[in-house]
């Protein structure tokens, strides 16, 4: 399929808890094996626990590449993992997100909290505005972000989000689904689109 070998590193926004259904950390799991199977290197927040903890600790049990990009306040509070093959620990939350930008060639909400859906819509809203064309994808893994997309929606039946500025983002109820969509919303872009330059990164 062309344009499959575009993405060669996911960035993987998830909770730094479990969540109250057992689905969740399943699904972390699962794709933390897929990435791992395909050589797709994750990049994700850098804790040990909750989803994002399970979902690294796959990816490397599964024989995979791991980076994890994790605030200084947050080593100890989330429990930085130091198995993987690159941790980065940085000043503040926003050169974490600046570097998971830059390293990442696609995007993947897995169900989480406030922290979760702030990365997430960022990431959006930099798409939205022209800042770049990598995809987006919403892993809606027993539904859990329906109340997103019915708020989305209602966004646009009250012209907020206008024709002109519509939220490009994918969707994916099963695990095995999340690569493919990824993969052919990657093939429809052109590599020039997906990079961003340092200087303009900075700045956002």
């Amino acid at each position: 399929m062309p344009g499959m070998s575009k993405i060669k590193t996911i960035c993987v926004y998830c909770g730094s808890g479990p969540g109250s259904n057992p689905r969740f950390i399943e699904a972390a799991i699962a794709l933390g094996k897929v990435l791992a199977e395909k050589r797709i290197r994750l990049v994700y927040g850098g804790g040990s626990i909750g989803l994002m903890g399970a979902l690294a600790t796959s990816v490397l049990d599964h024989g995979g590449t791991v980076t994890g990009i994790i605030p200084d306040f947050l080593t100890s509070r989330e429990n930085a993992l130091t198995r993987v093959q690159e941790l980065i620990v940085t000043p503040d939350m926003h050169e974490r997100k600046r570097l998971m930008f830059e390293r990442s060639d696609a995007f993947v909400a897995l169900p989480g909290g406030v922290g979760t859906l702030e990365e997430l819509v960022e990431q959006m809203t930099w798409k939205q505005l022209g800042r770049h064309s990598k995809p987006i994808l919403l892993a809606n893994i027993d539904g859990f972000w329906e109340p997103l997309l019915a708020l989305l929606a209602h966004m646009r039946s009250a012209q907020f989000i206008r024709p002109n500025l519509e939220v490009d983002i994918l969707k994916a109820e099963r695990v095995e689904d999340i690569l493919p969509r990824l993969r052919a919303a990657a093939a429809r872009t052109l590599d020039s689109e997906k990079q961003l330059a340092p200087e303009v990164a900075r700045r956002l």
